[in-house]
């Protein structure tokens, strides 16, 4: 066989190895597994995001998922920027848009947040294809690398602390930082099967996601 083409074959196992780690990641990380109270978000850390994601589990109240829901999108996204916490919630919010699809039919709290889970995951969507239009690092080789010790913040929350250390000059290394990207796309090509065609709002997200992959 010729070299070059064994150096192409074994590449394409690499990454479809690594596709399958993450993948495998994702659907089976639990919310405990996280720990939220160390990861960064656009106003202070993700300490509370457990329960607002078990507020839009439990799909019962709109006003409720409603105040939950605007927690999670104003923490995870701000000005086009994604945040440590980031790819993690899109885990357990792809979960919960699954069962929003399954329960939409019969549950009109469910509906509504399939609805205003989509419009998230468009803004998402964005700041991704944005993103990966400026010079970047690679990411980092796993999901669960972003978790990494060396990566946390303090176990105990301190806001003059933390504000002190977003004036450093790195706050986050360059392949940390890209891999609050690119981990969240990968988290967000998992949705397109569930993408509703008739759904012009699913439509404009499946069609992003498309042009992302490509």
């Amino acid at each position: 066989m010729d070299v070059h083409i064994k150096v192409c074959m074994c590449n394409y196992k690499g990454v479809n190895r690594m596709y399958e780690v993450t993948q495998t990641y994702i659907e089976t990380v639990k919310v405990g597994d996280i720990p939220w109270h160390r990861l960064t978000t656009s106003y202070g850390r993700a300490t509370d995001f457990p329960a607002y994601l078990e507020v839009l589990c439990d799909m019962k109240d709109v006003d409720a998922v409603d105040a939950a829901g605007e927690e999670l999108a104003q923490n995870i996204e701000h000005q086009s920027t994604l945040w440590h916490a980031t790819p993690f919630a899109l885990i357990f919010l792809l979960r919960i848009f699954k069962k929003a699809v399954e329960e939409q039919g019969h549950n009109e709290v469910a509906k509504y947040l399939v609805d205003e889970l989509t419009e998230l995951f468009i803004i998402i969507a964005e700041c991704i294809r944005d993103g990966l239009m400026l010079e970047h690092a690679d990411p980092l080789p796993s999901f669960a690398d972003m978790l990494n010790e060396e990566y946390l913040w303090s176990e105990e929350y301190d806001e003059d602390e933390d504000i002190l250390r977003y004036e450093e000059e790195e706050v986050f290394p360059d392949d940390l930082f890209f891999s609050f990207y690119y981990y969240s796309l990968q988290v967000l090509l998992l949705y397109k099967p569930l993408l509703d065609k008739n759904n012009k709002f699913e439509v404009t997200l499946l069609e992003l996601l498309t042009e992302i992959d490509h």
